[in-house]
């Protein structure tokens, strides 16, 4: 068997930060959750993005749903999502019992359409919240999604879980709507095996989030609760490694964006192949490289040839209005997202890969083409 590629896995620092706050916190033994690392790691990533506040929580999904109840979202309430995206974008949504409305992408951004998203509060011009998607780490078009949430006076949430290291016009994703999120799940740009991250400029609705995420226990001798809270905390020893891993976040877009690139140039003769859109207004971390087929060749052959050389791919993210569970719940657009998910697939991204093992992955792309 040959030896295996992987699409994305952890990548610890060669100079081995990550191991340097885990062992301080044992020596410590802040092994519980909160502590220094935790509160170190908000202020760290805080200050890279550049925004004010930040909760250290124990997914990117909690993060959403923490930002979804800080913008008020009830039983019954309207919030509008990104079709395109992984389910963690949209299942909070049912956590707080609200109605999701899912919204169309754009072909040159693969992200939410402006021109959807506006079409869709016109019709639901109550919506209390958006949740806009940056795909693979290409940024949305953030600014005609914030001017059009504006107008409407609706929250606007980011998730960034695929993001981190990507700007918009010289602007770090996540920082532009009320609230944005990121991901340290293990296929990450940087990881913490698990985790997630809440930010916002809002001080009082972050310290509530940190309050709800610690099981809402009031000011008190006793355990007293007030509100329903959540065990959404991270945790001392996982923050240690998310702190190691911002030291590396730029060798890890740098390898990310290497890798992109060395695939368009690898493909750029054959016409039925496309890369993911690059667009001048934005920088992209470039997370999983991603293309479209068309033609004779479909993303599942492609999948399939590269199985068989014991090399992991898979396709694009299948729309939430695609979901059996989500088929039920209305669907503003066309047939972009649609059409992405049947011609895409996402390529491996592992930051660890050579350019040997990358130009396998290649080879048998190529193969299939002649």
């Amino acid at each position: 068997m040959k030896e295996k590629i992987l699409l994305a896995s952890p990548h610890m620092s060669k100079e081995g930060y990550e191991q340097e706050f885990v062992n301080e916190a044992f020596k410590t033994n802040w092994i519980a959750p909160l502590g220094p690392n935790v509160d170190n790691f908000e202020k760290e990533l805080a200050t890279l993005v550049g925004i004010n506040h930040a909760a250290a929580l124990v997914s990117g999904t909690s993060a959403i749903h923490l930002a979804l109840k800080a913008s008020g979202v009830k039983d019954g309430d309207i919030v509008l999502c990104q079709s395109l995206t992984f389910s963690a974008s949209a299942n909070p949504i049912m956590y707080e019992r609200a109605i999701p409305v899912f919204i169309d992408s754009d072909m040159d951004s693969w992200n939410m359409s402006p021109k959807h998203l506006e079409e869709a509060l016109i019709k639901y011009p109550n919506a209390k919240a958006v949740v806009v998607v940056h795909l693979y780490g290409l940024p949305a078009k953030m600014d005609e999604l914030v001017s059009i949430c504006k107008k409407y006076n609706v929250a606007l949430i980011e998730d960034a879980a695929e993001s981190l290291g990507t700007t918009y016009k010289g602007k770090y994703t996540g920082t532009f709507g009320d609230y944005g999120i990121f991901s340290f799940n293990g296929n990450k740009i940087i990881t913490t095996s698990g985790g997630g991250m809440l930010v916002s400029n809002y001080e009082e609705r972050v310290q509530k989030v940190r309050f709800w995420a610690t099981q809402a226990r009031d000011k008190a001798r006793h355990y007293q609760h007030s509100d329903i809270g959540f065990n959404y905390r991270m945790s001392n020893v996982v923050a240690g490694i998310g702190r190691g891993q911002l030291k590396v976040l730029n060798e890890r877009v740098l390898k990310k964006r290497e890798i992109y690139f060395m695939y368009k140039e690898a493909f750029k003769d054959i016409k039925e192949i496309e890369m993911m859109p690059l667009n001048d207004f934005g920088f992209s971390n470039c997370w999983l490289s991603s293309m479209t087929i068309k033609g004779a060749i479909t993303p599942i052959d492609v999948i399939v040839a590269l199985e068989n050389e014991n090399i992991e791919a898979r396709p694009l993210w299948k729309p939430m209005h695609l979901q059996p569970f989500y088929e039920k719940f209305d669907y503003i657009g066309t047939d972009v997202s649609e059409k992405l998910f049947n011609t895409g697939l996402c390529l491996p991204s592992d930051t660890k890969m050579t350019k040997e093992q990358q130009q396998r992955v290649i080879d048998v792309i190529r193969g299939l083409f002649k």
